[in-house]
């Protein structure tokens, strides 16, 4: 073999050998990239009761962007599982003590992944291998338990109402008898026609009611001045109970009234006696009669005495005395 077929052969191996190294190197620093083998971490420990399928290597998020790797998982105390998660770095600012985990899916099938919330900016941020609460969500499974028991539920109401719309086409039971009984169904609606009825003058009595309530409340009305106003209430209280006296006296007054026209029908009385007894009447008008006469004989001597020249002088003397006075 020449030298240059040997050489031109050592070229094509090492030009070869060179894109495969390039290649085992690209491929390298990029699956470090994707799992951030180069970038600065920090750790921290969750205890989970069940890790739901989660493994080593699983994905970290937080407020949804990537932010570390599973790095460990270890069984712990009981029954627990010990999860170390991988945190890069440039997370830590972020992440408060009061934080917590919970795992979740990676889309609806996908592979399990661990979830951190920011926790309460009042709490300092977390260090080193500190471990975080858990943030306790449903599973997967507890979901399927509880959609599982939400069917036999959705069964059970399907089966019963399928019972129930029979009797309602058999006519058993009230609202059977409702859909099949003609006169039932009639009856129903005489009554809800009553209720419609007495719906409507329960609504105009409201409003008769109402617009009398408002015309209480006229501002200067008798009806307001009467309820609102404390003078002119004592006022017409006491004009009722002067009412009330003056009733009282009327009926007192009117008994005596009635007590003595009693007694004008009577006898036993000297008013009675005269309105009743004809010759008691007709003595009374003789007596008149007597002292009209005695009086008018009284004047004239009386007159006859003041032109005797004896008792002249005293007339005179008297009536200058009178006359002074």
């Amino acid at each position: 073999m020449s030298p240059n077929k040997e050489n031109k052969k050592a070229i094509t191996v090492g030009i070869f050998l060179f894109i495969g190294i390039a290649i085992f190197l690209l491929g390298v620093f990029t699956l470090g990239g994707q799992r951030k083998t180069f970038v600065k971490s920090f750790q921290l420990n969750v205890v989970f009761d069940d890790i739901q399928g989660l493994k080593v290597g699983n994905n970290v998020w937080f407020s949804g962007v990537k932010v570390g790797l599973i790095k460990k998982i270890e069984f712990y105390g009981t029954s627990q599982v010990k999860v170390t998660l991988n945190v890069e770095e440039e997370a830590h600012k972020y992440i408060h003590k009061d934080a917590k985990a919970s795992i979740s899916s990676d889309g609806l099938i996908g592979n399990k992944i661990v979830v951190i919330d920011g926790g309460s900016p009042k709490f300092p941020f977390v260090e080193d291998g500190d471990k975080l609460a858990v943030n306790t969500t449903l599973s997967t499974d507890d979901i399927m338990k509880t959609l599982q028991v939400n069917n036999k539920n959705l069964n059970d109401i399907t089966r019963d109402f399928k019972l129930l719309a029979s009797n309602l086409v058999e006519g058993k039971g009230t609202l059977g008898a409702l859909l099949t009984d003609q006169q039932v169904a009639d009856n129903f609606k005489a009554i809800v026609k009553n209720l419609e009825t007495t719906t409507a003058s329960t609504n105009r009595m409201a409003m008769q009611l109402n617009s009398f309530s408002t015309k209480l409340n006229t501002k200067g009305g008798l009806a307001d001045e009467l309820l609102t106003d404390t003078v002119v209430f004592a006022r017409l209280r006491s004009s009722v109970d002067e009412l009330q006296k003056t009733a009282a006296s009327t009926a007192k007054m009117t008994a005596n009234l009635d007590h003595a026209s009693g007694q004008l029908t009577k006898s036993d009385n000297a008013v009675g006696i005269l309105l009743n007894d004809p010759k008691t009447a007709e003595q009374v008008k003789t007596l008149m009669n007597n002292l009209e006469t005695s009086s008018k004989k009284l004047d004239d001597n009386m007159e006859a005495l003041q032109h005797n020249f004896l008792l002249r002088g005293f007339f005179k003397k008297k009536a200058k005395e009178e006359a002074k006075q």
